[in-house]
């Protein structure tokens, strides 16, 4: 699109921006994106130079948060700018080290000092909920933290609100919640007008804020990983949290691999069950590199993968190890066409060639596995499309539908698969609903996202490896 048509766009509100969007928020929006780095410098709106380099800045800011790249200033991308964050500079549009590091300690030992407490929570909570942030760091590298009570500590930790405490003030309740500094300053401060708690889904949590704050004084600037623990934006509390894999490999490219464990912390602690054992391994496929057979969201609400006889889980943390299918659903073959989960009724439906196996939670129903009826055989995908409660089958360039609670006159079918979703591969390895209502399809390592209209989202397809398996 030319300059011209961008700059008529953002004078009429709408377009380039979505629609009638307001003043207020594109300012809030310039000033966000100018506070953590996306935007060198913005002065007027009417100049088309400056609204190129406000859309390249929304396009990059969407990108590392998961949406669309559309350089749209819609309501999914202003819900982000407003989520609770970390006051450090973001700047992935910038140039820099692999892993994001800014900065390293020259020692391996390393001190650090709680100045003040917040009136939130008990002195011994608090001190529980650093000795933890710090932990997490010291699993997976040499590193050693111990906590001093007097003299000057490698890392100093306090609590202020807005105030003239320091050069970079708070912001109040909401948004920023703490900001660190860089090696080798130390500097680690929490904003005290937030409701700091652990244990909770309220307020904000001191443990994960903590540790993200603690990277920046290790070293580490932001991860493009949403669900990495140094992501820019707060995920929340997590009861049972772990190290995404690209903080491991960040921090470790700084002071390498904990002599005792140099992977501890990677995996999450939801797997589902063990690992196969180590003379099965030549067999077990690679999550990051293996096609799909079959995916979806499953019991448990666990997403499931499925690759020749083994299945892995899914979870914020990226994938589980491999285990073989029949751990969970026994009997059912490896190698399946298709497998798709109902919340409507609680059923399981795995199909392979043309065989179909119905389990409800982990167990057979009774005269399964049956002859596959009145759908083709070999199909390619399964999804339930929460729209219509209904299952659809895909094979090719075709699909049908099916209600499992009534009778189904299949004989108008099969239909085109671009008369139900627009701008999906034919053929695709797999395809799923997620926990937030949108359709997965997958095909390769690139996957599509479609939204409540059925319509592939702006931007896709993505990387499945990068993006689901976080490899």
């Amino acid at each position: 699109m030319e300059t011209t048509g961008l700059l008529l766009l953002l004078l009429n509100l709408s377009g380039a921006f979505g629609a009638a969007v307001e003043w207020t928020e594109l300012n809030e929006a310039k000033a966000y994106l100018r506070q953590f780095g996306y935007l060198d410098d913005y002065a007027d709106p009417q100049n088309p130079e400056n609204l190129e380099q406000l859309i390249e800045a929304l396009r990059v800011f969407q990108r590392v948060n998961d949406l669309p790249s559309t350089g749209e200033l819609d309501e999914a991308t202003m819900s982000v700018i407003r989520a609770p964050r970390c006051g450090m500079e973001d700047g992935f549009n910038k140039k820099h080290h692999k892993y994001r590091v800014n900065g390293r300690w020259r020692k391996k030992s390393l001190t650090y000092r709680i100045y003040n407490y917040t009136p939130d929570m008990t002195k011994s909570d608090v001190d529980k909920a650093i000795r933890s942030a710090f932990k997490y760091w010291s699993d997976v590298t040499p590193l050693m933290f111990r906590e001093v009570s007097f003299g000057r500590p490698d890392i100093k930790i306090s609590f202020h609100k807005k105030d003239n405490y320091c050069p970079v003030p708070f912001d109040g309740p909401g948004h920023v919640l703490a900001h660190a500094e860089s090696p080798e300053s130390g500097i680690v401060h929490f904003d005290d007008d937030e409701y700091w708690t652990e244990g909770s889904y309220y307020g904000s949590n001191l443990r994960i804020v903590a540790a993200h704050e603690i990277g920046h004084a290790l070293g580490l600037l932001h991860s493009e990983f949403k669900r990495a623990l140094m992501a820019p934006v707060y995920g929340g509390y997590q009861p049972n949290f772990r190290l995404h894999f690209d903080d491991i490999r960040g921090i470790q490219a700084l002071y390498g691999k904990s002599v005792s464990s140099p992977l501890a912390g990677s995996t999450s602690s939801d797997t589902v069950t063990p690992t196969e054992s180590s003379h099965e391994t030549q067999s077990i496929p690679d999550p990051c590199t293996a096609d799909l057979d079959a995916i979806m969201l499953g019991p448990w609400k666990k997403t499931f993968a499925f690759s020749g006889d083994y299945v892995w889980t899914i979870s914020d943390m990226g994938h589980n190890p491999p285990i073989k299918i029949t751990r969970l659903w026994t009997t059912l073959p490896g190698n399946l066409s298709a497998a798709v989960y109902s919340p409507r009724t609680n059923k399981t439906y795995f199909i392979k060639g043309s065989k179909v196996w119905r389990y409800t939670g982990f167990s057979l129903d009774w005269g399964f596995p049956k002859e596959v009826q009145r759908i083709p055989h070999n199909i390619d995908a399964a999804l339930y499309l929460e729209k219509n409660k209904k299952l659809v089958f895909i094979k090719g360039s075709d699909h049908w539908q099916w209600d499992e609670l009534k009778y189904n006159d299949l004989s108008h079918y099969p239909k085109p698969l671009s008369k139900l979703f627009s701008g999906v591969p034919s053929s695709p390895d797999a395809a799923f609903t997620w926990t937030n209502g949108k359709v997965f399809f997958f095909k390769g390592d690139d996957y599509w996202r479609v939204n409540e209209m059925l319509q592939t989202d702006r931007g896709y397809p993505l990387s499945k490896k990068e993006r689901w398996m976080q490899c």
